[in-house]
């Protein structure tokens, strides 16, 4: 059946859900204002034509009553009447399922060209997923894209029933637990926009709203680079930054699901007074970082870092052994407690036998 109507989608698949929506709307209220016209305007004709003046001509074929019409011209009229009709209400039906198609199915499927964003709802806000790893929200940026790019979504909920839409781009998709729906829009030029739910549920359902930013393609490229930037500065316990001597290693914890290798290394040397500002890992998620001592001075450091968004952390090297040297000198205190406490048992256990003998000698 899709075969049908390529030669209607073909051409197409360069307009946005608002273009298509638009035209449909256009296409339909011109060709019924069209049509209203017509009709209201041949129905007024033959009402002043018929209209009754009184006076009767000896030629004219009046319908008796209850006597079915049978159309002018041996009922060529009604035919061409009929036959019109059905011609206007089957092209209308072919062309508008073609144009439905690209809503359904999109321009394409996802290319190079278009985005894919993982959309969760929950009581009462929206998660961005981007393909890319950057995670945004309700609660901070909102959902930021580029202008005239296909934006492909897949909603989900973690709760309950929610509906992500967009009015002004005319986009709605369910959000249900345990499912996911998908859906497309575009945006022609940048602007501000607004995520809201059309699904009630719950008190505070009429507040679970988003900001939507379209941005150019310079811009947004500009905004990834700034969310996928990450800044590490390594101090000592006495908050003086280290120079030199250790090597820091970043790994993606899911580093064998991806056909790079996302493993990043930098040496003390590229670090700029202990700190360093690294913009070229394109993968955002979940991150190990090592920082291994190249001599013995330090203990080595091991954290997991959340890649989502801009990343700033100070990590403090603590002296090799410390924590080794403190726990000796807790226990050799306790072992002088220990042999304190065994002194003075045993000073008691020679007073009681001295009282003993004296009681003894007493007796």
């Amino acid at each position: 059946m899709n075969t049908i109507f390529n030669a209607y989608t073909t051409p197409m698949q360069t307009q946005t859900r608002v273009d298509i929506f638009d035209e449909i709307f256009l296409v339909f209220l011109g060709l019924g204002t069209l049509v209203g016209v017509v009709v209201i305007s041949y129905t007024l004709y033959n009402a002043y034509k018929y209209r009754d003046d009184g006076e009767t001509k000896a030629d004219e074929d009046l319908p008796t009553l209850g006597e079915l019409p049978t159309g002018g011209q041996g009922g060529k009229k009604l035919f061409l009447s009929f036959g019109l009709s059905a011609i206007i209400v089957i092209s209308l039906v072919v062309w508008s399922y073609g144009m439905l198609l690209v809503v359904e199915d999109g321009p394409d499927t996802p290319g190079e060209d278009a985005l894919e964003i993982d959309v969760e709802g929950y009581a009462f806000g929206w998660d961005f997923n981007y393909e890319n790893g950057i995670e945004t929200g309700s609660i901070n940026e909102g959902l930021v894209i580029p202008a005239d790019t296909p934006i492909w979504i897949e909603t989900t909920s973690q709760d309950v029933w929610h509906t992500f839409g967009i009015s002004d781009l005319r986009v709605k998709a369910d959000a249900i637990p345990g499912e996911t729906d998908e859906t497309w829009f575009q945006a022609d030029e940048g602007g501000n926009y607004t995520v809201e739910c059309f699904e009630l549920c719950g008190f505070g359902h009429s507040g679970m709203n988003s900001d939507v930013t379209v941005l150019s393609e310079d811009e947004f490229e500009q905004w990834v680079d700034e969310q996928l930037t990450m800044t590490i500065t390594v101090e000592d316990e006495n908050e003086s930054r280290v120079t030199d001597g250790y090597e820091v290693e970043l790994v993606h914890e899911e580093n064998d699901q991806y056909e790079q290798d996302l493993t990043y290394t930098y040496s003390a040397d590229e670090f700029e007074n202990g700190s360093i500002t690294i913009n070229e890992i394109e993968q955002g998620g979940q991150y190990n970082l090592t920082i291994t001592p190249t001599d013995d001075q330090y203990e080595p450091i091991e954290e997991s870092v959340d890649f989502t968004g801009p990343v700033d952390e100070t990590y403090t090297f603590e002296t090799a052994g410390s924590g080794e040297e403190g726990d000796g000198s807790n226990d050799d205190g306790t072992d002088d407690a220990d042999g304190g406490n065994g002194g003075e048992d045993g000073a008691g256990n020679e007073t009681d036998q001295q009282q003993d003998g004296t009681g003894g000698d007493g007796e």
